[in-house]
């Protein structure tokens, strides 16, 4: 087997150096069951909530590493972040040249690959998305389509790296498709007030914590997207006027609060907090909506 080197073959190594193992679950007194428990081979620390059977495989760091590389037929990666969190996370960034003018020069886009390969029985991901300057967003959005590549696990992916590479090719068209549909969504002008309304529906009582809740995270948003308006040469908004923004404008600035802003338990780091976003009720409602509004 050739083992390919490359600096973030190499930064994906370092940050997975351990293996995840199944290992029979038992009972009291040792009784023997059917079932099986993923275990990190450095920690042991148990992987998932979730048991397996004995027929399920677990894939391995080395089917990380050949998603990675195959990842270089669509972009050449210049940085990578990784993540272990019941499974592998890893964004590749891809040159500054890729750079893409939403609005003016300072509302610019970025291709980023994401790769997601989880212990729970799911094909694995490869999502090209995008990162905006403007706010530091960093999101996948799952309404285009060609921005997803779904890989079955079935065994080694290092033999199938030329299959993987044709797979990953595609992605680059998808980055084109995205950036059309994010010139879409900048050419439609919403109310934002209406937007959240829909996002996030209005509190069931007229006080309490609900709707301390609600008008705080209503004036966040409405805070961050002045910002960035001011920050990106877009008119401000006048007094005693709707707010009106570009439906862009407006899923960013959920997407935005829920990466940056939304209460997380612990801890969490930059990049936990993308991944945790990426699947957020309220960023995905948020998408979904800004693509019925552009039609």
């Amino acid at each position: 087997m050739t083992v390919s080197t490359t600096p973030i073959l190499d930064l994906v190594r370092s940050n997975f150096n351990f293996e995840v193992n199944k290992y029979p679950l038992t009972g009291p007194d040792n009784i023997h069951t059917p079932l099986y428990g993923l275990f990190r081979s450095d920690t042991f620390d148990l992987v998932g909530s979730a048991s397996v059977t004995s027929r399920y495989v677990p894939h391995t760091v080395d089917d990380v590493l050949a998603l990675v590389e195959s990842t270089e037929t669509a972009f050449e990666g210049c940085e990578a972040k990784c993540l272990f969190s019941d499974g592998h996370y890893v964004t590749i960034a891809p040159s500054d040249s890729h750079r893409v003018s939403i609005y003016g020069t300072n509302d610019n886009v970025f291709p980023r690959i994401t790769i997601s390969a989880g212990f729970d029985g799911k094909a694995f991901k490869v999502m090209a998305g995008y990162f905006r300057d403007a706010c530091s967003n960093l999101a996948m959005m799952r309404s285009v389509r060609s921005t997803t590549v779904k890989v079955n696990h079935n065994g080694g992916l290092r033999d199938r790296l030329d299959e993987l590479k044709t797979q990953f090719a595609r992605l680059k068209d998808g980055w084109g498709d995205l950036v059309d549909s994010i010139n879409n969504l900048q050419a439609v002008d919403v109310n934002l007030a209406d937007f959240l309304r829909d996002v996030y529906g209005e509190p069931t009582a007229e006080t309490g914590r609900e709707v301390t809740i609600h008008q705080n995270r209503t004036e966040t948003i409405f805070d961050r997207v002045m910002k960035e308006r001011a920050k990106t040469g877009r008119p401000s908004f006048q007094y005693g006027q709707p707010k009106m923004v570009s439906a862009w404008e407006a899923y960013n600035a959920v997407q935005g609060y829920v990466q940056h802003k939304a209460t997380r338990k612990g801890s969490p780091s930059d990049y936990q907090r993308v991944i945790a976003a990426s699947s957020d009720k309220a960023v995905l409602k948020a998408e979904t909506l800004a693509f019925q509004l552009a039609g």
